[in-house]
């Protein structure tokens, strides 16, 4: 069995640990648990690990904290448990700066399905794959190297952004519905509502805030669509 990575969870309940362990570990990922969120930095740090699945709820820094503060470090991708209907929560959740989430109780399957979809968008990429590079009026767009620059300034964006953004600048002013964009993004049929796709789309907006015009458009009973003034060729 090849080796697929590794994988923090931070998580008070053993059980939850336990499972993700037994699953993850089965299809060939290293997986590190955690049970406080105080300690979780630390060993953020230390295993220096490809995948992040959070709770919410945690003894010491809670979930939503801990979310932005690992966000501040790197940029690896975050998955979020969450109380199931919780939808504040989940919500909140994106808005930190998590790639996606998982409502408790998870199927461990579909977990590892997950794990295995937000890797595959942040692994390096095969050298014989070549991707243009996208540029727009203030808009550069790097993918062999995922970076993004708005006026010249390089902006962060978590890798769920950078591949809804890239998706988006590929094909201009072609109108995505929540759906299309759900199943093209993240990779796999989605099992979660269609309210991350809003949630990703606010925060693109917030950080390209400093293009001379909104590039990301919203059409009413549709989707989005991708709407630069002009392209640079």
């Amino acid at each position: 069995m090849s080796y697929l990575g590794k994988v923090l969870v931070i998580d008070d309940d053993q059980n939850v640990l336990e499972l993700i362990k037994l699953y993850g570990e089965r299809e060939g990922f290293n997986v590190i648990g955690i049970d406080d969120g105080d300690l979780a930095l630390a060993a953020y740090d230390r295993e220096n690990p490809d995948v992040v699945i959070l709770d919410i709820m945690l003894p010491g820094i809670d979930g939503l904290t801990l979310c932005s503060k690992l966000r501040s470090i790197r940029m690896v991708p975050i998955i979020m448990l969450t109380a199931k209907g919780e939808e504040a929560d989940r919500v909140l959740g994106l808005e930190m700066g998590a790639d996606d989430y998982v409502s408790k109780p998870f199927s461990p399957r579909e977990l590892v399905a997950r794990i295995k979809a937000v890797q595959r968008r942040t692994q390096p990429l095969d050298a014989l794959t070549t991707f243009n590079k996208l540029k727009y009026l203030g808009l550069e767009i790097e993918g062999d190297i995922r970076r993004v620059h708005v006026n010249d300034s390089i902006v962060d964006l978590t890798p769920r952004e950078f591949d809804l953004l890239y998706h988006l600048a590929q094909n201009p002013r072609r109108v995505f519905k929540r759906e299309d964009l759900l199943t093209a993004v993240w990779g796999y049929d989605y099992f979660g509502d269609q309210r991350t796709v809003d949630v990703h789309i606010r925060r693109l907006r917030e950080k390209l805030k400093n293009l001379p015009y909104e590039c990301i458009t919203t059409v009413w009973g549709v989707g989005y669509q991708f709407t630069p003034p002009s392209k640079e060729e």
